[in-house]
């Protein structure tokens, strides 16, 4: 019995692949896209109050400035499936680095607020490939028994690539004396903040030389020997190599065909298990998670902190967003990925509520506006109380879900369909959010934590356990 099919037999459990190391290597490798996305997430987080200043743009078009990033990740996400069908999983992603670079250049050197703008979707492209590229190609070289936390790979880097960008944005602005538009070398303080994203977009370019071709790709390419020295080094010298190609190769005889096409069907178009993969994508951002992310710093400034306090606020959050996705990393592959998703769930319907009763306590009105301190503690406890919670669930598992939940046939096409609805999703709420805020912070924040409550009967009812299964017992 192979390797492989040890690690079936037994749940996944068992197998230990001879080269652990070097799956980790371009896991990791292949994560950097979401090191990308998490970098962008806060990067743009610490340049929200200088870009409103500097264009003089109201909250809308501050929305569409920020938000716009995600409606390019929704394109990116949309096309990097078939692309990477055609042309192969690597190429994808060095596309992918070249316009996050291009981004980033952009956005750093802007003539207007439209300029900004557009460099932001050009970035969201590039940012929304690499989600989808990602965790396809993660799932598709991880053995079965480590799958799970390989998967999570994506989740932490995001939340790395947070946390990193929030001291370099707090270096960058003790260098300006705190002021966001303080000059450095002739550029305003913010677009260093956001012109030093070039650095993590040429490593991920680099990394993508170094990382061998997806082994089901290389087999659909009819480059058999490639494919399997690729698995002797993913899955060890004791696997059957012939035996795995014809096992690739037959789950892979309903992909060929694989198209948008193949995942309607049912009473509301769409296959009821790509309804599921659109819900628990929709439902990872309706919670707002990213309004932490984005809009911590003006978030905190708005109920009286000053800037240097929210950056360390924010950092403060980051850390705690790292700490809750090794737990979830721990975890995945023990408990299960719905168990996971339930305790989230719950976690963060509270804290959101908790948040909500907070808020209703700011007084003041535009830049004069405070909390009591009983409930502005209460607000930045149960605020990283819900980064926690989403972290350790809802930031790892759905990742882990879209890479595994879809049967072979429609694996690419679905997974694209379901990412792209995460990244509009996501562009719903940061987009309305500046806008939410003036309305009433403690209305937005019982908004979200409804989604967060009604998120549990959903998993309850739809969502199927993947655990210890391999790609081809999916379908």
């Amino acid at each position: 019995m192979t390797t492989t099919e040890k690690a079936s037999a037994s749940g996944g459990r068992d197998a230990v692949p001879d080269h652990l190391g070097h799956v980790i290597f371009i896991t990791a490798a292949a994560a950097m896209g979401g090191f990308l996305f998490g970098y962008d997430s806060s990067v743009i987080n610490g340049a929200t109050v200088a870009i409103q200043h500097r264009f003089a743009v109201d909250a809308n078009t501050l929305g569409w400035i920020i938000a716009t990033a995600l409606l390019g990740c929704a394109v990116g996400a949309a096309v990097a499936g078939r692309l990477a069908d055609r042309i192969g999983r690597i190429k994808v992603m060095k596309i992918a680095a070249l316009l996050f670079a291009a981004s980033a250049i952009g956005s750093a050197l802007p003539f207007a607020a439209w300029d900004l703008t557009v460099w932001r979707l050009i970035g969201g492209i590039g940012i929304g490939m690499a989600s989808v590229i990602g965790p396809a190609y993660i799932a598709e070289v991880a053995p079965p028994a480590y799958r799970g936390r390989l998967a999570s790979f994506q989740q932490a880097a995001i939340v790395i690539g947070i946390a990193i960008s929030q001291l370099v944005n707090w270096a960058i602005l003790n260098m300006a004396d705190g002021d966001q538009r303080g000059k450095l070398m002739g550029l305003e303080a913010w677009q260093w903040m956001l012109g030093v994203m070039v650095v993590p977009a040429l490593l991920y370019g680099l990394l993508a030389f170094a990382i061998p071709e997806s082994p089901r790709f290389l087999i659909s390419a009819g480059r058999e020997t490639e494919a399997k020295k690729v698995l002797a080094e993913v899955e060890g010298t004791g696997v059957d190599l012939d035996a795995r190609v014809r096992q690739i190769e037959s789950g892979m005889r309903s992909e060929h065909a694989s198209s948008f096409k193949d995942l309607l069907g049912g009473t509301f178009g769409f296959l009821p298990i790509v309804w599921i993969g659109i819900g628990l994508s929709v439902f990872q951002q309706l919670v707002g998670i990213n309004v932490i992310f984005y809009y911590s710093n003006q978030l905190w400034q708005s109920i009286g902190k000053d800037p240097s306090s929210s950056f360390l606020y924010s950092f403060e959050t980051s850390i705690v967003n790292i700490v809750g996705t090794v737990i979830a990393m721990v975890l995945v592959d023990r408990i299960g990925r719905k168990p996971l998703a339930l305790i989230g769930s719950a976690g963060m319907a509270a804290a959101l509520f908790t948040c909500a009763w907070a808020f209703s306590y700011r007084s003041g009105t535009g830049d004069d506006v405070s909390l009591p301190h009983a409930q502005g503690l209460v607000a930045i406890i149960a605020a990283n109380a819900f980064v926690l919670f989403f972290a350790l669930s809802w930031g790892v598992v759905v990742w882990v879900f879209l890479g595994e939940m879809f049967p072979n046939k429609i694996r690419a096409a679905a997974l694209g369909v379901a990412a792209s609805a995460q990244w509009l999703a996501n562009f719903a709420i940061t987009k309305t959010f500046p806008s939410m805020s003036e309305w009433s912070l403690t209305g937005s924040y019982v908004i979200y934590g409804a989604f967060a409550a009604l998120s549990i009967p959903f998993v309850l009812k739809f969502v199927k356990e993947t655990k210890g299964k391999t790609l081809e017992e999916m379908g």
